[in-house]
């Protein structure tokens, strides 16, 4: 069946990508944090070592492209050049929700990604509305190196023709985290995670949190702008990535948390790591480049962030990821406020 076939009745996910690069929010909360500069180093540059481990795996480089898209002619190419720049930039890469290859068994939108890079450092991304058995599907299909189980809880209450029923997702995460072998990362899709919010994924038996806090791509934007609801006081809904990664401080020694959301650049993924992430998701500001350049242009610029994030690391006198965590900072505005609230 040509392509055009197979797609031709998909294009919610079309519509993610393009509301997605309209988006712009009003808002960062990593402008509200402030790093202090370190003035005489202890370290050459070939000294410092970028490589982070999260989810039984040790990756290279301290950033990642992020769960994206996938289930649309689109979408496909989209992962198509996502996972050639990865794989190029010795990245690893995470694919969107898998649930439209397994709506419609024709979709190659993701299985393309693997097939066309064999050695790629993928993972795979399902939602909590699934059984763990579509998650043995996805794993048998693209062989990641872990799931992502995506909470999208807010967007599926604004989403026209979203889901209304919730009640199973914990069942549906603990069987996961009974059933599936490879490592598992419960994701949010930027409205931030509560430390309440980690505290129930630990006794479902979650180890790793992606927190993807407010400030880069909005699916309450996007929901909204799809079908002119009426919500769009609920842009702002959910908390920032620096609040978010603040607020789970207490859980950073028991479990690994990821940073994503609103991440624009090295400065942005350093500061990510001095507050505690293992690793750092960043998917709008690499979909940009994506749509903006050639293949050649996104690997260059993608190379070039390895070695701006050695520099700011030299500059603050951090030879490893581990040290990041002694780094002094200052907190501004809303995320200042926020955190003396909450008596963080």
């Amino acid at each position: 069946m040509p392509d055009n076939d197979i797609y031709g009745k998909m294009n919610r996910k079309d519509d993610h990508i393009n509301h997605a690069l309209k988006y712009e929010s009003a808002y960062n909360s990593f402008d509200d944090i402030e790093l202090i500069h370190h003035s005489i180093p202890e370290y050459n540059m070939e000294d410092i070592d970028t490589s982070v481990c999260f989810a039984g795996h040790k990756f290279e480089c301290p950033f990642f492209i992020n769960a994206m898209t996938g289930g649309s002619q689109r979408g496909k190419e989209i992962n198509r050049k996502l996972a050639k720049v990865a794989q190029e930039c010795g990245l690893l890469f995470i694919t969107g929700s898998y649930s439209a290859a397994l709506k419609n068994p024709d979709d190659n939108s993701f299985r393309i990604v693997r097939e066309e890079n064999k050695d790629l450092l993928l993972g795979t991304n399902i939602g909590a509305d699934k059984d763990y058995k579509d998650g043995i599907k996805a794993i048998e299909d693209l062989n990641p190196l872990f799931l992502q189980i995506h909470v999208n809880f807010m967007q599926e209450l604004i989403m026209a023709e979203g889901s209304r029923n919730f009640s199973k997702w914990q069942e549906n995460i603990k069987g996961f985290t009974e059933n599936i072998k490879i490592p598992l990362i419960l994701k949010e899709v930027g409205f931030g995670m509560s430390k309440e919010t980690v505290r129930k994924g630990i006794e479902l038996g979650i180890k790793t949190f992606d927190i993807s806090g407010r400030g880069g791509t909005s699916f309450a934007y996007i929901e909204n702008a799809r079908r002119n609801n009426k919500f769009s006081y609920l842009d702002d809904w959910g908390q920032t990535t620096v609040v978010s990664l603040l607020s789970v401080k207490e859980y950073m020694d028991k479990v690994e948390i990821i940073a994503s959301g609103g991440i624009r650049n090295p400065l942005d993924i350093i500061k990510s790591l001095v507050l505690g992430a293992k690793g750092v998701g960043i998917s709008k500001a690499i979909l940009k480049l994506i749509e903006e350049n050639s293949i050649e242009e996104v690997i260059k610029t993608l190379d070039s962030w390895k070695h701006e994030c050695k520099i700011i690391m030299c500059a603050l006198n951090s030879k490893n990821i581990s040290d990041l965590k002694n780094v002094k900072y200052i907190l501004y505005g809303k995320t200042k406020e926020f955190t003396e609230q909450r008596k963080l």
